[in-house]
């Protein structure tokens, strides 16, 4: 069936805002501005939406997200948790992360955060396919499908991108919302700084001996960590998504092992916590590099998500960064609305980059330093490492303040976060 937003020529060419993107960070930015009555054009190059039929059954999809609470509530007021519930998300109610070249380790238990789970786990497939289902009731978001942008204008009136077929669309404000090797960044001018961070991840799913009991694990290896991250199906918890972030030849030879082999070098590195491990689908590679964008903003354009900037997945920070962008921007527009400033006025865009650059900026360089200290070798850096992971664990401020970073209760929430 075609998607009624792919009446590309019937489309008009003027709107508030256009997105270039129609991933989980663009569509929840579309989503709370469109309920707000705000006319966007949502432009992204594959093929057509995903439906709610084809997604959450079966095998799960190998690329999940660790959403935090903080992010729940954002996508319960988009009315799209609820959906998201039902097709599938595992919560998880505790965390523990070790040292495997040592003896350090750290538990989290959601009660000691005062909340009820410290996470979902839930394919992205099943976030985007919700979010898509809401914008489908939204007349005044226009999505066109297998479009790409070929250029990006600038006038008096705002931004313009012509697409792929000629046709240009105009707005007060263009996002870019297509990801970390962002096509509309570059069009735009904008650089990035961006670290190697010397790790390709290996992604895929498993059945192991052991039940998950709803907690999400995480070794430190010499090469890098290895998480085994909670999946239930059809109410079976042995399930977990794996994301191993290891040195490139590394991961290309353990994707070169047979299923048996590659299951038993994930028990053994997993110091067979889980039991056996059976793995169920392909085991994919993709390299892994931090990158912050110099400025989220131009006159008239905004970044969100990893076009402004990517991280390692090690602390399962990213979409949650990401939509807590989306959040914060959606707020800062329609307040300059309510206060009669246009959508690409920098004085907006510049308050939406002081909100989220920092947070961003500081989780990038914690990520990174977790990195590296876990990668040095040298015998009393190991020694000290532990020695700070059991200190922490037993002591309760910090441990508290970690808790928080990880669900996301940092800094000035925006309303629908709360």
């Amino acid at each position: 069936m075609q998607d009624k937003t792919q009446q590309g020529a019937a489309a008009p060419q003027d709107f508030d805002v256009v997105i270039v993107g129609i991933g989980m960070v663009g569509a929840a930015l579309a989503a709370l501005l469109g309920r707000d009555g705000v006319s966007v054009a949502m432009v992204d190059a594959r093929p057509f939406s995903l439906s709610l039929d084809g997604v959450g059954d079966g095998l799960p999809a190998p690329r999940v997200s660790a959403l935090t609470p903080v992010s729940q509530r954002l996508l319960g007021s988009l009315r799209a948790w609820e959906t998201i519930r039902q097709r599938r998300a595992t919560p998880y109610t505790a965390m523990h992360v070790w040292d495997g070249e040592g003896s350090g380790s750290i538990a989290f238990r959601a009660d000691q955060a005062g909340v009820a789970t410290l996470g979902h786990i839930v394919e992205n497939d099943v976030v985007l396919a919700a979010l898509e289902e809401q914008l489908e009731r939204m007349p005044n978001v226009v999505r066109l499908y297998a479009h790409k942008v070929s250029s990006l204008e600038e006038s008096v009136e705002g931004r313009a991108v012509m697409l792929d077929d000629g046709r240009k669309l105009r707005a007060a404000l263009v996002v870019g919302a297509d990801g970390a090797r962002s096509h509309l960044r570059s069009m735009a001018g904008i650089d990035i700084s961006e670290r190697d961070t010397g790790h390709h991840a290996l992604v895929t799913t498993v059945r192991t001996a052991l039940p998950h009991a709803a907690t999400a694990r995480q070794v430190f290896l010499a090469n890098g960590p290895l998480a085994f991250l909670p999946l239930t199906v059809d109410g079976d918890d042995h399930y977990c998504s794996i994301v191993w972030s290891t040195a490139p030849e590394h991961a290309s030879q353990l994707a070169c092992l047979s299923r048996e082999a590659l299951g038993q070098a994930m028990a053994q590195a997993f110091d067979d916590r889980l039991g056996k491990v059976e793995v169920l689908d392909e085991a994919r590679t993709f390299p892994l590099a931090q990158r912050h964008a110099v400025t989220y903003h131009l006159p008239g354009l905004a970044l969100v998500g990893d076009a402004a900037h990517s991280i390692h997945p090690l602390a399962g920070q990213g979409v949650n960064l990401g939509l807590m962008d989306a959040a914060v921007l959606a707020e800062e527009l329609l307040e300059g609305r309510r206060r009669g400033v246009g959508f690409g006025e920098t004085a907006v865009l510049a308050r939406y980059e002081r909100r989220r650059r920092g947070d961003n900026a500081t989780m990038l360089a914690l990520m990174d330093g977790f990195r590296q200290l876990f990668g040095a070798r040298h015998p009393a850096v190991t020694l000290l490492r532990n020695f700070g992971l059991s200190s922490v664990n037993r002591l309760s401020p910090l441990k508290r303040l970690l808790m928080q970073q990880a669900t996301g209760q940092r800094g000035r929430l925006p309303l629908s976060c709360r």
